[in-house]
């Protein structure tokens, strides 16, 4: 019989939310009696936008911003009915983007 897997990918833009959210993930799958790898950081998206200063003139004159995306992936081994409870009530901050896949 195949082992079943959950694989947890989580985005964020603040990379304190992410990784206290990985956590209380890891916490909670554990406190159930799954076996958790991870998390692992994936590499970090940098957008970087560049903006004229000058509504004008000063073409070489301009500003830098950037975004940066940080990823974490985590793998959840047998899971149990009651991790995939525990997972469904847990509440997370509102900065935190997760995607769950069964595998």
């Amino acid at each position: 019989m195949q082992s079943q897997k959950i694989r947890i990918r989580l985005k964020a833009f603040d990379y304190r939310l992410i990784d206290q959210s990985a956590q209380e993930i890891v916490e909670t799958a554990k406190r159930t009696g799954a076996v958790v790898r991870g998390p692992v950081p994936l590499p970090t998206r940098i957008e970087r936008f560049d903006v004229l200063r000058s509504p004008h003139v000063n073409k070489t004159s301009r500003d830098q911003f950037e975004i940066r995306t940080h990823l974490r992936l985590m793998d959840i081994i047998d899971p149990t009915e009651k991790t995939v409870d525990a997972l469904m009530k847990l509440d997370l901050p509102a900065g935190v983007d997760v995607e769950i896949k069964l595998q």
